[in-house]
């Protein structure tokens, strides 16, 4: 069955089959030598008991309502189904329900949770409080009515609810029609209009790129719309740029842009606007058709045989020089002795770390009660939203400023592959989103966790005696646990990952891959980009990423303050007449919010410390945490421009601001489609310039990195190099490392002079399974003169 894709494509799809996942409890980490033998009785005896454990972990996590991490958990079916029936029998509200091929209708577009206000999460988590009442977000498109419009209501309580309030953004009006992100309905009646407007052209396209849209059965054109679809505010018009329809199509343009206006609720009064073809502009297809047949255009040239087309696609080709072998499995990730984390319903444990995990359906991943030995490092950790704005010689190049949460950049996380996008041993979950169906729909495998050896020891040092002996080597292992979905929207995929380590170091990283936004190449594209292939260009572009990071660091009143390096110029206290000029520690506190935002364009300082005021680790400094960036990131447009206010948290690196429950997400699903008067305005949570010392605190965080497209991301771009991120990393928030409670250490002390006899201690299994070398641990050392 052929459907939509996001932006526009036509793809094939086919639903798969699967059941549903069950979790079941891991061993846990931290075993010592003794422990060994019981540990192994604990895993026949778990053996036993696996039934019956799967019948209490069942999919839902509310079947475990001792589990706090199930105040977050997204919706589930039940209470999907539940939230679109009880609206549905609201008679004011006049929902359509089945297909109805009009958009003037009122009908429901997305549900998903409504996440409790954090004052009664954190009574409830904290044992002196009753549990929040699960409550959901719905979006509903009014287009029925004279002034159409979208309004978000709350509905609760679940799992039966019985009442719904509209809810408002601050400081705004209703939401315009015009805003809505775009629905299968609207692209399917895009699909009707323009296989209408372009029979005038069949002609035309046939002979130029050996593929036609109109009456199209085999070497059809596909589409792609860009946004935003306009210049101003109420405008819905798009670009339209046709492409051949073959596997990879991205690469594939014909040089055809068509500007559609489609702003009507009745696609009758839709209309073409203007085309692009070939570097030139016409008034309607019968003027391109026209000028076609009077052999008065500058046309392509006709497109190679089938074959050459395979530059898009992933067939191997070509050879490396070495003839190392490519055609066997490479290395694999491998659990010898089971899993070292334990999940259960969205509940996450992994050493010191304790988690709540949810996909939303609007903007994606999205942690909560983020714990290392059970004190709360963060309440929230989420992605807000993606960017990808573009240059271009072409009207749809020069149009694409991308704004992904408005493609619902959480419903696209599709199914992850076993040995390619995880581990095969990796745990997988299936997640459910309401988003633009009659139903919950079934998203297989759209999160995986999995513990990964990073490849470098977590720490290690080889201690010697510079007489070609040692007195000790020691080292620990570098491991961390990963939490990995993706984002495909439209071209490119997104893959994001948290990762946790031993050490209470938390990552967040996301890495780029899939397609580059092609356009057609013309000389003039090369101010703009690469040209990758004989008829297509590279856009140049800028990738931005935003997370919410609501930190509470020993507590909820957090400070925040920036370290940097100076130089001092001071006596030589030990040799009169000299001077010394050595580096020393230049602290700066940051009182208020407009002193917390670092706006792109200025140097971010190197030390980004948030504290708690009140507590003091064992040798007298607050406990803190630092935020480390791994970014390259820029803005995207000059700051007040029209559509950069609809993303003006892409102004900062980072804003610190005083956490307000209004002041939940700095994007939204209407973000893209009405850039110039945005429904959620980031630079409003800074205007006040509230103070931030002793408060509860929410860093936001931007990370990115500029894109120039180059024959190598033919046919796909490749991870390497395209990952930015940030860590949070402790600062004298423990006494020590913690990650010394990890029994996966390795010491090795000489027994004697010559060397001929060592003492290995370790407290993992001298036999560690079939997946690692059978042969026992050996170290010398030694590195005497031959």
């Amino acid at each position: 069955m052929a459907s939509l894709g996001p932006r526009g494509g036509w793809l094939r799809a086919e639903r798969g089959t699967g059941k549903e996942p069950v979790l079941l409890p891991q061993g846990r980490a931290g075993q010592g030598p003794q422990q060994v033998a019981s540990g192994r009785m604990w895993l026949e005896t778990l053996a036993h008991v696996v039934v019956a454990l799967s019948v209490l972990v069942s999919t839902s996590p509310l079947t475990q309502p001792e589990l706090g991490a199930s105040i977050f958990a997204d919706l589930s079916p039940a209470e999907l189904r539940a939230v679109r029936s009880f609206l549905l029998s609201q008679p004011e509200l006049a929902l359509a329900s089945g297909h109805r091929d009009t958009l003037a209708k009122n009908s429901l577009f997305l549900v998903e949770l409504q996440v409790p206000r954090k004052t009664q999460a954190l009574q409830y988590l904290e044992g002196g409080g009753p549990r929040p009442q699960r409550q959901a977000r719905a979006v509903i498109f009014f287009g029925e009515q004279a002034e159409p419009n979208v309004t978000e209501f709350v509905v609760g309580p679940l799992p039966r609810p019985s009442y719904y309030r509209p809810v408002s953004y601050p400081g705004r009006r209703p939401i315009p029609f015009a805003a809505r992100p775009m629905s299968q309905l609207e692209y399917e009646l895009l699909h009707r209009k323009l296989a209408e407007v372009t029979e005038p052209l069949y002609q035309l396209l046939r002979e130029t790129t050996g593929f036609w849209y109109h009456n199209c059965s085999e070497r059809c054109l596909t589409f792609s719309d860009v946004a935003p679809r306009g210049l101003a505010p109420g405008e819905r018009r798009s670009w339209l740029m046709l492409q051949r329809f073959v596997e990879g199509y991205f690469l594939h343009p014909v040089g055809l842009e068509i500007l559609l206006d489609h702003r009507a609720r009745d696609p009758r009064h839709w209309a073409v606007q203007q085309l692009w073809y070939n570097g030139h502009y016409f008034a309607s297809p019968e003027e391109l058709a026209w000028r076609y047949q009077r052999g008065e255009l500058a046309v392509g040239r006709p497109p190679p045989a089938n074959p050459a087309l395979l530059f898009s696609t992933y067939l191997p080709r070509g050879h490396f020089s070495t003839g190392t072998r490519t055609d066997v499995h490479g290395a694999k990730v491998c659990e010898p002795q089971g899993k070292r984390y334990w999940v259960q319903g969205n509940l996450v444990e992994y050493g010191g770390w304790h988690l709540a995990v949810r996909l939303r359906s609007s903007a994606g991943l999205q942690l909560f009660d983020v714990r290392f030995n059970g004190e709360r490092l963060a309440y929230e950790l989420s992605v807000q939203e993606a960017v990808a704005f573009y240059g271009g010689s072409t009207p749809a190049a020069m149009q694409t400023k991308y704004v992904d949460a408005g493609w619902g950049m959480g419903t696209v996380a599709h199914e992850l592959a076993p040995g390619i996008d995880c581990p095969e041993v990796a745990t997988y979950l299936d997640v459910h989103h309401l988003y633009d169906a009659e139903g919950p729909v079934r998203y297989s495998r759209a999160l995986c966790l999995f513990e990964l050896p990073t490849g470098v020891p977590l720490r290690r040092h080889f201690n010697s005696n510079f007489r070609g002996g040692y007195h000790f080597y020691a080292g620990l292992e570098g491991q961390a646990l990963v939490l990995r979905t993706t984002s495909t929207v439209y071209n490119y995929d997104y893959i994001w990952d948290v990762l946790l380590y031993p050490n209470g170091v938390l990552e967040a990283k996301v890495h780029a891959t899939g397609y580059i936004h092609a356009s057609y190449y013309t000389p003039q594209g090369l101010r703009y980009g690469s040209r990758v292939q004989r008829d297509v260009l590279g856009n140049m572009h800028t990738h931005l990423v935003h997370y919410k990071l609501d930190l509470d660091i020993a507590g909820t009143g957090n400070s925040f303050e920036t370290v940097e390096m100076r130089f001092e110029n001071i006596s030589n206290p030990w040799s009169a007449g000299e001077r010394v000029v050595q580096s020393r520690l230049h602290r700066r506190p940051r009182r208020t919010e407009r002193q917390a935002a670092f706006p792109f364009g200025t140097a971010l300082p190197r030390y980004l410390m948030f504290y708690s005021p009140s507590q003091r680790n064992r040798w007298g400094h607050p406990r803190s945490y630092r935020i480390q960036y791994s970014s390259q990131a820029d803005r995207v447009l000059p700051r007040g421009w029209k559509e950069e206010k609809g993303i003006a948290w892409g102004r900062y690196h980072l804003a610190v601001t005083r956490r307000h429950e209004r002041e939940a997400t700095s994007s939204s699903l209407y973000a893209q489609n009405d850039l110039w008067e945005p429904t959620v305005d980031f630079e409003g949570f800074i205007r006040n310039d509230e103070n931030i010392e002793n408060q509860d605190l929410v860093a936001w965080v931007t990370v990115g990195f500029l894109h120039i497209p180059h024959a190598e991301d033919v046919p796909n771009t490749a991870t390497p190099g395209n990952a930015v991120g940030f860590f949070l990393r402790p600062f004298n928030f423990f006494d020590e490392d913690p990650a010394v409670a990890s029994y996966s250490p390795v010491i090795v002390r000489p027994l004697d002079p010559a060397f001929a006899r060592v003492e290995i201690q370790r407290w993992t299994p001298a036999s560690p399974g079939p997946c690692v070398s059978p042969e026992p641990f050996r170290y010398n050392g030694t590195y005497w003169e031959e």
